[in-house]
């Protein structure tokens, strides 16, 4: 099977994604059919990570061993389907987590998959993919907010794209617990919880209001259990409107306890969380002047499926987000290309021995594309200023563990490689970032020279500790500069656990 063969999505096949919100966590199984992702299975428990969630960043025993059995339940429904076809993400609580690398592990060995933390403007770019294929199509600007369990995510895009993607802090559980605790319900709680959050959201809702949009979408449980609850209550006969949330919050008031509640159309699960889900759909109704708002089907999950797909079909996001980022930076663009070019020729050489694949020859073509961006804050060090940038920037596509792969290639390109950036990093990608990055050192010490110029025929061979690398004698003769760039390059290929040696043919 060929490297291009791996990433491809046939129809017929099962794919599946996973998604570990602060609240609940969700499964979707699907067969491709056309192209398209058609759900046959799902699967949801009401986990409640973010309930968990300590203030000094650990999470409670009881909320950890109820993540990991679901995960091994959702493991077992998944247990036959390539990793290649699964995308599980965590998102607020994980990424709140102080080791969250500890917890991932036990995830991980729990589903039987790789798990990725996503940060909020990547979730929020997820949810309106799945949103938006759910919807009827139309060329107007939509507005969708998702409330989940720790964060609420706000964006507007047209089509397929967003256009606006805003993360903030305030989910229906740690709302609940924050403005409300011990349950109880009250007008002057109400009110600096409405306060509060109405600062929050000032952040972008001057420029959300200038954006415009022609209709309004909740895709969350928060929004689909409000609005089971509004029409129950005959509050409204088309979605949730301001004085369908007014009346709603006078009667909770009214209620005065969380414990309880009883509401018609209200989930016995949905009961605990769901004051804090009100609060914010109302501050956010004010914030930005939404006069109705519908409910989408679709969220996260879905939208994980459709990238899934994207990925394997050649319209994988990472790759825009890579150029747009080498375009900001002011990248020289035909440099990038040349080293690209050596590289992925130096790849194909090395890929059978190393049991390199499609997708580690995309973070070698990702890499060199990227490696000079801190050349746009200085020469001295460049490397790191490019590091530090790939691992802070908002990159749509990317999970944080992804964006960390990519910065430690690019901060080890050059200089002496710190060992511990590939240890700091997922078991799974040390082995890549280890020969990634021989590669790309020496692709950047074979075009030293920054100009077009024919390269001359090369012979790389590879075993798991050692890169043979033979050039004709006459070209060595004639580039004494390139000749000591690769003896001096054993020493630094060393510190990556590989052997160069350099002969002449």
């Amino acid at each position: 099977m060929s490297l291009g063969d791996q990433m491809q999505i046939r129809d017929g096949e099962l794919i599946a994604a996973v998604d570990m919100g602060s609240n609940s966590f969700h499964m979707v199984v699907a067969r491709v059919e056309h192209g398209e992702p058609r759900v046959i299975d799902r699967l949801r428990d009401t986990v409640r990570m973010a309930a968990g969630l300590r203030s000094d960043g650990t999470l409670d025993a009881e909320r950890r061993a109820r993540a990991l059995n679901c995960l091994a339940r959702f493991g077992q429904r998944i247990a036959g389907i390539p990793s290649l076809r699964v995308r599980a993400v965590a998102t607020n609580t994980v990424r709140r987590l102080a080791s969250p690398q500890a917890f991932l592990t036990a995830a991980e060995a729990a589903l039987g998959h790789p798990v990725e933390i996503v940060s909020g403007r990547e979730e929020g770019r997820l949810i309106f993919l799945g949103a938006a294929h759910d919807l009827p199509a139309s060329r107007e600007p939509r507005l969708v907010i998702d409330v989940g369990g720790g964060s609420t995510e706000f964006i507007i895009g047209r089509g397929l794209a967003p256009l606006h993607t805003e993360s903030v802090q305030a989910g229906c559980i740690a709302s609940t617990l924050r403005f409300f605790p011990g349950g109880k319900l009250n007008r002057k709680r109400w009110q600096r919880a409405r306060s509060e959050l109405g600062v929050l959201l000032q952040q972008f809702t001057e420029e959300y209001r200038e954006a415009g949009w022609h209709e309004a979408f909740g895709s969350s449980g928060s929004a689909k259990a409000i609005d089971a609850v509004v029409q129950a209550m005959k509050l409204s006969d088309d979605g949730i409107t301001p004085a369908a949330l007014a009346a709603l919050r006078d009667t909770l008031i009214d209620q005065g306890q969380i414990g309880n509640l009883k509401l018609p159309g209200l989930a016995e699960d949905r009961a605990p969380v769901f004051a804090g889900a009100v609060a914010i759909f109302e501050a956010a109704f004010e914030a930005l002047g939404i006069d109705r708002l519908r409910v989408c089907e679709s969220s996260m999950r879905e939208g994980l499926l459709w990238d899934l797909l994207g990925r394997a079909g050649g319209s994988d996001p990472r790759t825009a987000s890579i150029d747009s980022l080498a375009a900001r930076y002011g990248v020289d663009r035909a440099q990038a290309r040349r080293v690209e070019s050596t590289a992925l020729q130096l790849f194909d050489q090395a890929a059978r021995a190393w049991k390199l694949d499609q997708e580690d020859r995309e973070w070698l073509s990702w890499a060199s594309r990227v490696h000079e961006i801190g050349l746009a804050i200085a020469h001295s060090q460049h490397h790191h200023h490019g590091s530090y940038i790939l691992r802070h920037a908002d990159l749509a596509g990317f999970s944080r563990q992804e964006q960390q792969l990519l910065a430690a290639v690019v901060e080890m390109h050059r200089r002496k490689p710190d060992k511990g950036l590939i240890s700091a990093l997922p078991q799974r990608y040390r082995s890549v970032a280890r020969h990634i990055t021989a590669l790309l050192r020496l692709a950047v010490l074979f075009r030293r020279a920054r100009r077009a110029e024919s390269l001359p025929p090369m012979k790389l061979t590879a075993t798991s500790q050692r890169l043979k690398l033979a050039l004709p004698a006459a070209w060595l003769e004639q580039h004494p500069l390139s000749e000591a760039d690769l003896e001096q390059e054993q020493a630094p290929m060393a510190e990556l656990g590989l052997t160069l040696e350099l002969s002449s043919m």
